[in-house]
């Protein structure tokens, strides 16, 4: 098992991986999207069909409460989760359809480390989320 892998930073933490939670953990570290709940449950039920919809909600919180996951919400009234180690970007959030496109933008970045140095602050993190909507042509 690869040590940066979800599974292996929950067992680093101390956490009991069940059968279960252990399938969860292997759909978030495979989902190449931004997955609801509800979204999970149907990923994670195809591996092994004895997970509840409740089952998938608090191993998803436990994540969360370990710093494991980032919850996201991109105006659509749905939570969305992706791993907490990935690497750092922004989304672009298309509200016509709901994709999500994930950017990087290496003048963004130097932007807010400026700002924040500007007022007196070393960055620890960002979180940048842009909505809109597709030119027509």
């Amino acid at each position: 098992m690869d040590a940066d892998s979800l599974i292996a930073r929950c067992e680093a933490l101390g956490l009991r991986m069940t059968g279960q939670r252990r399938v969860v953990a292997q759909v978030l570290e495979e989902a190449t999207d931004h997955p609801d709940v509800e979204a999970l449950h149907a990923r994670a039920s195809a591996r092994d069909p004895r997970i509840s919809l409740a089952t998938v909600y608090r191993t998803v919180k436990l994540f969360e409460d370990n710093g494991l996951l980032d919850r996201l919400e991109f105006g659509d009234g749905r939570a969305r989760y992706e791993d907490a180690e990935r690497a750092p970007h922004d989304h672009l959030i298309d509200i016509e359809t709901g994709e999500v496109i994930e950017f990087t933008d290496p003048d963004i970045e130097a932007l807010q480390e400026r700002i924040a140095a500007r007022l007196g602050y070393r960055l620890k993190g960002h979180r940048l989320e842009l909505f809109g909507i597709r030119k027509r042509r």
